[in-house]
């Protein structure tokens, strides 16, 4: 799921091509990605884009009228852009919106699970009812920060992608901001000392700041077209089995839903391997408690 590294460059890119522009028509192609009635997706044509804002995970336009469009891309949607002249021809395309002077922005979703949302809203008091609420942790002081984590006792991973505390962390940025600030996933928030919080804090700042610029630089003046949640540059996030070069352990993981957490367990979690729940089952006593014990009966993915 794109997250707030990868927003904001949406967002930038498409202050330089829709903001000002008039969105002459709207073509749903797909009837499940637009999930309200009222206002039609019509009430927006013939309206100029004014503003755009990032609500967490959720790109929304805002129109002459004051009226939003609320994007939200989930898991596998993406958004593409045709200049004008050029034809749209994404495939797996829900819905085109194209602007006065030929430009058309396509969303698209790959798969078929169809998560992938369109929303009309009035005015903001609509469009506030799609803010989760989370802090924005860019600007957040280190107060703020500590006292949305410790506002509910949970493990540090759900907390850090929990939308009503903190806006735009997800699953990948999540297990790269923790392994930047040395801690462990599942860590409880209830027992961090604040030592620990400051450290959260800054690694958050540290890592969405990089990732962010990162992202700019790789797509210039142009369009975002390679928005994935695993790069070849990240620490541990989708590098399971691979060895990290600074310690050389090999990355772990733990699956759940259609989630991972992936860490490495000599930087974040004094060597001890986090066990999954149904591996654990599964494996009973015969699963590793520590890396040690992993690479002597090797069983650590990765290990040499």
């Amino acid at each position: 799921m794109p997250e707030l590294p990868d927003i904001t460059v949406y967002l930038e890119a498409l202050e330089r091509r829709v903001v000002g522009c008039v969105l002459e028509k709207v073509r749903v192609t797909d009837v499940f990605v637009l999930r309200t009635a009222v206002p039609p997706i019509s009430a927006v044509e013939g309206k100029r884009v004014v503003r755009l804002r990032r609500l967490g995970k959720r790109i929304a336009l805002g129109f002459e009228d004051g009226k939003w469009v609320v994007i939200h891309l989930m898991i596998a949607g993406r958004l593409q852009w045709s200049a004008a002249g050029e034809k749209p021809v994404a495939r797996n395309a829900l819905a085109t919106f194209f602007f006065a002077g030929g430009g058309a922005l396509v969303l698209t979703e790959a798969g078929t699970k169809h998560r992938a949302a369109i929303h009309v809203v009035a005015d903001e008091a609509g469009l506030a009812a799609h803010d989760r609420g989370g802090i924005d942790v860019m600007r957040c002081t280190q107060a703020e920060f500590a006292e949305a984590l410790r506002r509910e006792n949970h493990t540090l991973k759900r907390a850090l992608t929990d939308p009503f505390l903190f806006s735009g962390v997800g699953n990948a940025y999540s297990d790269e901001i923790l392994h930047a600030a040395r801690l462990s996933p599942v860590m409880l928030t209830g027992r961090m000392e604040a030592e620990e919080i400051a450290r959260l804090w800054r690694a958050t700042r540290e890592v969405l700041a990089r990732w962010t610029e990162l992202l700019r630089k790789e797509v210039g003046e142009g369009f975002p077209v390679k928005v994935t949640a695993f790069r070849p540059e990240m620490a541990v996030h989708g590098k399971f089995g691979q060895p990290w070069p600074v310690c050389a352990t090999a990355v772990q993981r733990i699956t759940y839903s259609e989630n991972e957490v992936n860490y490495c367990p000599r930087c974040q979690t004094g060597g001890k391997l986090l066990a999954d729940r149904s591996l654990s089952r599964l494996l009973k006593a015969d699963w590793p408690k520590t890396i040690e014990e992993a690479e002597a009966a090797g069983k650590l993915p990765g290990a040499r």
